[in-house]
């Protein structure tokens, strides 16, 4: 048995250790990341810790207490199912974990953007009475408190996020919506959300820029390695690629997945517009016209058929992968298992 502990951010090659028992041992050699100085290290003086409450002195937790719990959380999961008829569940547990951060940001983002409006509408109907004055400073303090609460959620879904990346050989995604942060190393932006902000230079860290390389396959697919190689040289041609997938949480989209949050390249999940049988034609035919560079698929049913169709109609070239020239599954293993065994 071995755990994977990414030391300073999420990016960083995981640094594998013997035992559970060994993570306190790892987390006093090492510091706090950047990112938990900056969102824990210098909180605001004063703060509303909820609503309703008067402003007071609240400290923040200490940052590398934070970062070794978000840490040592994930690695207890791994560790207490490996090797029992429960492993297979670790990854979704683990996983559920990390989305309850992402839920209390997103939760907190919507109750900033309540607050700011709020202060909008009072600024445009000023007066000099006092009760005006204390009534803006408090929501001004209400924002600050509740966007340093927001930062600080995210610093720790982020790193749980490496974690699970590092435990699974899977790359975190949320279940629904965005996750934008700039620490992410692949950074999952639900395609309303990534079209929706495209022109609009307040929200630009939705909107990763560069060519666009189109990756879809079958939801069971188990042979990761040509993918990755092939995703690599294309890498290496391409730098600046961003990655489009179908937004499948198995098999091609999810091994597609972790390459990119192995290899810090950006990547939209698109979801499909809206709902019924037509859906998924409608959706390949959005993908062409996004204008990618370069596709990879995997074989699949008929809308995939449908999706290589449009991709050569279209003259994009196309990295073909079929079902019948996979490795044996049980001579390939689980991606995350191999992913594991070769970084440590």
């Amino acid at each position: 048995m071995s755990l994977s502990k990414p030391l300073s951010n999420p990016v960083s090659e995981p640094r594998s250790i013997s035992r559970f028992a060994d993570l306190p041992t790892l987390f006093a050699a090492i510091t706090a990341s950047p990112d938990f100085i900056r969102a824990f290290g210098d909180p605001i003086p004063l703060t509303i810790v909820e609503s309703g409450e008067q402003a007071g002195e609240h400290d923040m937790p200490e940052p590398l207490a934070v970062q070794a719990e978000c840490g040592a959380v994930i690695a207890a999961i791994f560790d207490l199912f490996t090797g029992t008829r429960l492993e297979p569940l670790a990854p979704d547990i683990a996983w559920g974990f990390v989305n309850s951060f992402h839920f209390v940001a997103n939760k907190l983002e919507r109750r900033e953007e309540r607050f700011t409006d709020e202060i909008r509408r009072m600024m445009r109907e000023p007066d000099l009475s006092e009760v005006y004055n204390s009534e803006l400073e408090e929501k001004q303090l209400r924002v600050q408190s509740t966007t340093e609460q927001r930062e600080a959620i995210e610093v720790m879904r982020d790193y749980a996020a490496g974690m699970y990346r590092a435990q699974s050989g899977w790359a975190w995604s949320p279940a629904k919506g965005s996750k934008a942060s700039p620490v992410n190393t692949a950074t999952q932006v639900a395609v309303q959300d990534y079209l929706r902000a495209r022109g609009l230079a307040e929200r630009e860290r939705y909107v990763p820029q560069g060519p666009i390389v189109v990756a879809s396959g079958h939801a069971v697919w188990h042979d990761w390695q040509p993918i990755w190689d092939r995703l690599d040289a294309i890498h290496a041609r391409i730098p600046h690629m961003m990655l489009v997938t179908t937004a499948q949480r198995r098999g091609f989209d999810a091994i597609v997945a972790s390459w990119a949050g192995a290899r810090g390249v950006p990547m939209v999940a698109y979801t499909l517009p809206g709902g019924g049988r037509s859906a998924p034609y409608k959706r390949n035919r959005k993908m062409v016209e996004l204008r990618p560079v370069e596709a990879v698929l995997g074989e699949g049913s008929g809308i995939q058929d449908n999706l290589y169709q449009l991709m050569r109609k279209a003259d994009v070239p196309i990295h073909a992968f079929r079902k019948a020239d996979q490795a044996p599954a049980q001579s390939v293993g689980r991606p995350g298992a191999q992913h594991r065994r070769r970084a440590a």
